[in-house]
């Protein structure tokens, strides 16, 4: 059995080398599109646990991960100047680019071969394959010509973001809210190593074409967000890696699979990067996936059709979470106008609907007794 992955992200690279160790004799075969050392974006981050479910599939990749992550144990919100920090809401971050050799290196170990700088347009430029995988991300190129088939549909949000590095370690994941003369603001930022941070930032469409942003160049952009951010920063300059303005696509698809081709990861649906579950989903994906190969063996429709009936009511709750938090995004304005820094860090958990007040209170026992005092 031959299998053509097309994307070497988190959930075609863990796919290929979970159904390679699990099937030795099939040949199984990545194809992507960029060289091996390029990557989107800076740091990934997982929450509290996260990827535990990894210590029985993947063990070794499991242990690799954690001995290079940078972790903490809450969550802080910054608002009109006011810290509120959120116990028991832990994660952890990594760079984009080691959790991407990390995988190659051990899909090489096992047998997969990886074709880099590689063009796909369609289905057969990757040959006769009995099982195709499009993990190809949100744009994926083998979806877009089936779209009908699979039963697209991409809803795009208004807010803007661009995610920026910097060379600045912070204590834990935060959410800094800022207003100025041109409208509302918000950087997330985190480590993901000992001196590296992710730093995105988002603001309302409003806000961004006030501010000049739809007109300003990479350098220009860049130096409005520091001086946004001055005091978050320290000085330290924002760091760009294809780091454009861009607007967040909801994505999901009626069905995952045609044929003999099968959707993963973001080419399958987009979860909202403020619920941090993006890259988990993704390796969630590929693991059910092998789940699915491991019961039916080479018959590709009946492993195809398990993985869906097994995966989809799982990741259909968590979708729903994920819209809801990104719809709490686009009332940024109105939530930084009408909240104090306790109540926005309330609303703010609140955001998904997962979450209720005895949860909470459970999870965040320090955090909830501030908020039961301020009422």
């Amino acid at each position: 059995m031959r299998i053509a992955i097309a994307g070497a992200g988190p959930a075609g690279l863990l796919f290929a080398l979970l159904a390679r160790r699990r099937h030795p004799r099939w040949q199984v075969e990545v194809f992507e599109q960029n060289p091996p050392g390029a990557t989107f974006g800076f740091g990934v981050v997982f929450s509290e646990g996260a990827l535990a479910f990894l210590e029985r599939d993947a063990p070794d990749l499991h242990r690799r991960l954690t001995a290079r992550m940078e972790a903490w144990p809450m969550q802080r919100i910054v608002h009109r100047g006011q810290a509120v920090d959120i116990d028991g809401n832990g994660f952890a971050a990594i760079a984009r680019l080691t959790l991407l050799q990390l995988l190659q290196l051990l899909c090489r170990e096992a047998g997969v071969a990886l074709h880099y700088d590689r063009t796909i347009a369609f289905a057969a430029d990757l040959g006769e394959a009995d099982l195709v995988v499009a993990a190809d991300g949100v744009n994926s190129i083998l979806r877009a010509g089936r779209e009908a088939d699979f039963g697209t549909r991409i809803e795009w949000l208004g807010n803007r973001f661009a995610w920026y590095g910097v060379e600045r370690p912070f204590e834990c994941l935060s959410l800094t809210f800022r207003g100025n003369a041109d409208g509302a603001f918000v950087a997330h930022h985190y480590r993901y190593a000992p001196r590296m941070s992710t730093f995105l930032v988002e603001c309302d469409q409003a806000t961004w074409r006030k501010a000049g942003l739809d007109a300003m160049s990479d350098a220009e952009s860049r130096a409005y967000c520091e001086r946004v951010f001055a005091a978050e920063l320290g000085g330290r300059p924002l760091i760009s890696n294809k780091s454009v303005w861009r607007c967040f696509p909801l994505l999901c698809n009626e069905r995952w699979s045609v044929g003999n081709m099968v959707l993963l990861g973001d080419a399958q649906r987009t979860l909202h990067f403020s619920i941090g579950s993006g890259t988990r989903a993704a390796f969630e994906d590929a693991i059910a996936l092998d789940r699915a190969f491991g019961e039916a063996g080479a018959n590709v429709p009946a492993a195809l059709a398990a993985f869906e009936r097994s995966r989809r009511p799982v990741l259909d709750k968590l979708l729903g979470a994920a819209n809801r938090s990104s719809y709490w995004y686009e009332q940024l304005a109105q939530k930084m106008a009408r909240f104090d820094a306790l109540g926005l860090a309330y609303d703010y958990m609140r955001r998904s609907g997962r979450l209720t007040d005895a949860r909470l209170a459970q999870m965040a026992p320090k955090f909830m007794a501030k908020v039961a005092a301020a009422r």
